[in-house]
């Protein structure tokens, strides 16, 4: 099945952006040295993604479906409803924006995954969250 999907590559390695079916999802990423504890192997990182429906049909959020890999290539995957309890819908022109954060055990890792969107007309996509980066100071990658 063909879709309208467009990736933008960025130099800047802890954001991303992807745009499916109309839905841009971008998303900006930072390490939380507050409150992160490497001596007992604790890196945390705050992420910000806004959600902007660029498309002419309303849209609803229903799910989330994370995929989040470390340095030691362990893969972590964190699926459920909405997004911090939330399943907004957004009308054409419409954006929304949340933060969440996500620990890792190791100081580098990557994060990408989908929405699960349901349009007005009922009809079900899976909208895709670019790849970025989550890196600790001091990392090498």
């Amino acid at each position: 099945m063909p879709t309208d999907q467009t990736s933008f590559s960025s130099p800047d390695k802890f954001t991303s952006k992807e745009t499916t079916r109309g839905i841009c999802i971008r998303v900006s990423a930072k390490y939380s040295p507050e409150h992160s504890d490497p001596p007992r192997q604790l890196w945390r990182f705050i992420y910000t993604v806004t959600i902007t429906n660029e498309s002419n049909d309303q849209v609803q959020l229903i799910s989330r479906h994370w995929v989040i890999t470390d340095a030691a290539n362990h893969i972590e995957e964190v699926k459920g409803l909405g997004v911090v309890g939330r399943q907004p819908t957004l009308h054409p022109g419409e954006s929304f924006e949340y933060s969440s954060n996500c620990p890792l055990r190791t100081p580098f890792g990557t994060m990408h995954g989908t929405y699960q969107m349901v349009a007005a007309d009922g009809n079900r996509f899976d909208a895709t969250i670019a790849e970025f980066t989550l890196s600790g100071p001091y990392t090498l990658h």
